[in-house]
C-alpha cells in the first residue's frame, strides 16, 4: 500500500499534476533539482547491468538485456502513435521526461531506452572488461556530473558546466580505480584515466547524440584501442 506520508510520493504527485502532456510542454524536470535527483536515483538502477555482467557470460547478459531493450523500445515508440499507450505512459512517467524526450515531432526516445540500447551494443562489441568499465562510468559519472553541474555549475565548459565536467572526470577516475583490470598494472590505470578524460569531453560536447550512447561507446572504444596499442601483451578477453 502506498504511504501517503512519504515526502517522495508527495513530490511525485506534485510534479505529475503539473505535467499536462508531452506535446511541447516544458517539463518541470528542466527546472526542479529535486526531480533531477529522482531521475538520477532511477538511473542508478542501471548499475545492475555491469554488476550482473561481471558474474555471467556474454550470452546470458544478452538474454537478460535484449528482451528488456525490445520491451522498453516498443513502448517508447508506441507512445507516439497509440493514444491509449501515450496516455498511460505520460500518466505514470511523463513527470520524469525532459522536454526533448517528449517532442512529438522529433519522436526522441527517452533515457531508459537509450541505456538499454547502449548496454546491448557494448556487450555485443566490447570485451567484458571494457563494457563493465565504460558502462559503470556512464552510470556513476553521468549522475555525478548532472547533480553537481545543476546544483553548483557556474562556469561554462563546452555545452555543459566546468563544475559538472570536473565531477564527471573525478568520479570516472574513481570508477577506473575500482573496476576490474587484467593484471592490475599501473599502465592499465593510466589508459583508463585517458579514456575517462575522453568520456568527460564527450559528455560536455554540444552533440545531438544521447549521452547514454555517446559516453560508453566513446570510453569503450578508446579504452579498447589503448589496450590494443599500448598493452598488446595483455589478454583483454581475460574476463570474457
Amino acid at each position: 500500500m502506498r504511504n501517503k506520508n512519504n515526502p517522495l510520493n508527495d513530490l511525485i504527485d506534485q510534479v505529475k499534476s503539473s505535467q499536462i502532456g508531452g506535446n511541447g510542454q516544458n517539463s518541470i524536470i528542466e527546472h526542479d533539482y529535486r526531480i533531477e535527483v529522482i531521475r538520477k536515483a532511477i538511473h542508478l538502477v542501471s548499475l545492475s547491468i555491469p554488476i550482473t555482467y561481471y558474474f555471467v557470460s556474454k550470452t546470458t547478459a544478452l538474454i537478460l538485456v535484449v528482451p528488456l531493450m525490445v520491451a522498453f523500445l516498443s513502448i517508447d515508440i508506441a507512445r507516439y502513435y497509440h493514444k491509449p499507450i501515450e496516455e498511460w505512459f505520460y500518466k505514470y512517467f511523463g513527470f520524469l521526461l525532459r522536454k526533448r524526450e517528449s517532442d512529438k515531432e522529433k519522436k526522441t526516445l527517452n533515457g531508459a531506452s537509450y541505456v538499454l540500447i547502449s548496454a546491448t551494443i557494448c556487450i555485443l562489441l566490447f570485451p567484458k572488461l571494457v563494457t563493465i568499465t565504460c558502462f559503470t562510468i556512464l552510470i556513476i559519472s553521468d549522475i555525478t556530473a548532472a547533480l553537481i553541474g545543476r546544483k553548483y555549475g557556474r562556469h561554462k565548459f563546452l555545452a555543459k558546466s566546468l563544475e559538472g565536467s570536473l565531477a564527471f572526470f573525478v568520479s570516472a577516475v574513481f570508477v577506473i580505480a575500482l573496476t576490474p583490470k587484467i593484471e592490475y598494472q599501473f599502465s592499465e590505470y593510466l589508459i583508463g584515466f585517458a579514456a575517462a578524460l575522453v568520456g568527460t569531453v564527450t559528455e560536455a560536447l554540444p552533440a545531438d547524440i544521447d549521452d547514454n550512447l555517446s559516453i560508453p561507446i566513446s570510453v569503450g572504444t578508446v579504452l579498447w584501442l589503448l589496450y590494443y596499442f599500448i598493452l598488446p601483451s595483455l589478454n583483454i578477453y581475460k574476463l570474457g
